[in-house]
């Protein structure tokens, strides 16, 4: 077997045919879709070449030629602004090192997910930087086994044991909601994405110790109202203020008026905005609003949002470094866990 980057022995062509008393030729034109082997032959190799932890075509080159100076970003989708930010900083931050970057996108589906990873494996990267989709932590096991350096980005996989940076989403809405409740807010709605991500659990979290350490009860039902998981099936744009316009509309027709809304991005913002409005319900007199990213737009919005500045310049530095470092064989062995803390932005929606 040839020896990968990091000293993990990696198996060849002739290693599979060995195990699966086939030839090197027969394992080849079934890893790469040719004609000449059957289905059932074909599924056969394929799973015993994930199980050995096989690196296709032109990284198993690039491990005898060298480092192709390329690293890999997988997101899901670069229409979210965080995402879009972070693989403008990791670009940056490559190109500063000589290195240039492929990306690839998921979409939100573990499907193409998968195969982002294996364009990944057969791009012969020299490693990855990843957001992952969180639906199954075994899709990113043949990177592991093919030795290439991963370090991940805002959503967490414990299972993998690998470097993981993001913005400290529990700290944060800690931040926005200790901020409306030290304003005399005690009925806060937190707005946020239904959707089954570490990102989201971690604010929900951070959201419910924020109202114990007031005293306060916390109750799901009454204190969460969650947007529909639109950005699984959009291409376009990662939030949609309407979605959230419909969810608060619905909340407010009910009766509820709480003092304060927490949102899990700017744009619900937005659609809370005209839910209020439509309703004569002042933001800040009746209602206080705090936001979540600080984009461009919310210094413009009447009145202006209060926020979170998130660190992703941050995050994408440190990322990059990791990786790098790894790639270079100048890392420590040590797992890195890093979240860092975003910049509270105070401005009219949260001052009376």
């Amino acid at each position: 077997m040839a020896e990968g980057t990091n000293g993990r022995r990696q198996p060849t062509l002739q290693d599979l045919a060995n195990v699966l008393g086939l030839t090197a030729n027969s394992i080849s034109r079934a890893l790469n879709d040719r004609p000449g082997v059957s289905a059932a032959t074909r599924a056969r190799i394929k799973a015993e070449a994930e199980r050995l932890g096989y690196v296709p075509n032109v990284h198993a080159r690039s491990l005898v030629l060298g480092s192709r100076k390329t690293i890999g970003v997988i997101v899901t989708n670069i229409s979210n602004p965080f995402f879009s930010d972070l693989v403008s900083e990791v670009e940056l931050q490559a190109q500063e090192a000589g290195y240039t970057v492929l990306l690839l996108l998921s979409y939100e589906s573990a499907d193409r997910e998968r195969d982002a990873i294996d364009r990944a494996l057969r791009s012969g990267l020299d490693g990855l930087i990843a957001a992952p989709v969180q639906e199954r932590f075994n899709a990113w096991t043949p990177v592991i086994k093919a030795g290439i350096p991963l370090v991940l980005v805002s959503r967490e996989l414990p299972e993998l044991g690998v470097d993981f940076y993001s913005t400290d989403n529990e700290a944060g809405i800690r931040l926005t909601t200790d901020a409306v409740l030290a304003l005399g807010a005690r009925d806060v709605v937190l707005l946020d994405e239904d959707m089954p991500f570490s990102t989201i659990r971690l604010r929900i979290e951070g959201f419910r110790r924020s109202l114990e350490a007031h005293g306060l009860p916390y109750d799901p039902r009454h204190q969460l109202a969650l947007v529909p998981p639109a950005r699984s099936f959009r291409v376009s744009q990662s939030w949609h203020a309407d979605d959230a316009y419909r969810v608060a509309s619905d909340l407010l027709d009910r009766g509820r008026r709480p003092d304060a809304f927490v949102v899990g991005d700017d744009y619900y913002a937005l659609g809370l905005y005209r839910a209020l409005r439509e309703r004569h319900i002042r933001v800040p007199d009746d209602v206080l609003v705090m936001g979540w990213g600080n984009h461009p737009f919310t210094r413009f919005m009447e009145p202006p949002l209060s926020t979170l500045l998130l660190p992703f310049q941050e995050v994408a530095r440190r990322a990059t470094r990791r990786l790098l470092d790894r790639i270079q064989g100048t890392a420590d062995d040590q797992v890195v866990t890093e979240r860092i803390v975003p910049e509270l932005i105070i401005r009219a929606s949260t001052t009376r």
